[in-house]
């Protein structure tokens, strides 16, 4: 049985990618990931001005800190999408990055456009929380 349990609506308006919802299963251990931002291993922001670079960039960092907390991207039960951008089209191409990496395990998700993020340069940040039953490191 999984961690997570992704719930839809039929009731609801048809989602880009995510479910509405999720549940944790009983007996499983939360791991509440700091944002993951696009910095390479000198944690210097790579992809300067390129939206979908920093967004795989920030999947990529997201899943190993994941991985060394004792999880998989299966266990993730929500994440939250950051973009500095007010244009909709920037947004969109960060959520397709992050669709892409999440294959078929819809998470429940928001993606917002925000004015600033902290690092320089940095355009893309996503957050996440996550139910795995290894202990933890």
């Amino acid at each position: 049985m999984p961690n997570v349990t992704l719930m839809r609506s039929d009731s609801l308006a048809p989602t880009p990618g995510y479910a509405y919802a999720s549940s944790i299963s009983a007996g499983t251990r939360l791991i509440h990931l700091a944002g993951a931002c696009p910095l390479g291993s000198h944690g210097e922001v790579v992809q300067v001005g390129d939206f979908a670079g920093q967004a795989a960039i920030c999947v990529k960092n997201m899943l190993v800190a994941l991985d060394e907390a004792g999880g998989s991207l299966a266990d993730i039960a929500y994440t939250r999408v950051l973009v500095a951008s007010s244009r909709r089209d920037d947004l969109a191409a960060v959520w397709a990055v992050v669709r892409d990496a999440f294959a078929d395990h819809e998470v429940p998700s928001t993606l917002i456009g925000v004015s600033v993020l902290g690092y320089e340069n940095q355009l893309v940040e996503i957050e996440a929380v996550a139910a795995a039953t290894q202990p933890g490191p």
